[in-house]
């Protein structure tokens, strides 16, 4: 979980770099959005045993916080071997993981 969002973060960073400029920190668009996908993590019902959310059965995230973070995702991803070699490939190898049949609880 916690290498999940240390994924999540860098993705970010990256993301907000090469689109609003930033340097170190990031813009309000995209600490809303962070914030956003760290509170959902927190409260993912599989816990440790957490899929990566592209194999995930449960969509946690509301539609319009899913087609962002799937923006943020899709420009940072292919960059994480450049920028985050070993988060990279162990989010790739986390991604083998398929969600368990736990029951999503009630927020």
């Amino acid at each position: 979980m916690e290498r999940e969002k240390k994924t999540i973060v860098a993705m970010f960073q990256i993301y907000c770099r090469h689109h609003h400029a930033t340097k170190g920190e990031l813009c309000a668009q995209c600490t809303e959005l962070h914030d956003y996908a760290m509170g959902r993590l927190d409260r993912c019902p599989f816990g440790v045993d957490k899929p990566t959310c592209a194999n995930c059965h449960i969509h946690c995230y509301k539609p319009e916080m899913r087609d962002r973070v799937r923006q943020v995702m899709r420009y940072a991803g292919p960059r994480m071997m450049l920028y985050h070699p070993i988060l990279a490939i162990l989010h790739k190898l986390d991604g083998r993981n398929r969600a368990s049949d736990v029951k999503k609880e009630a927020d």
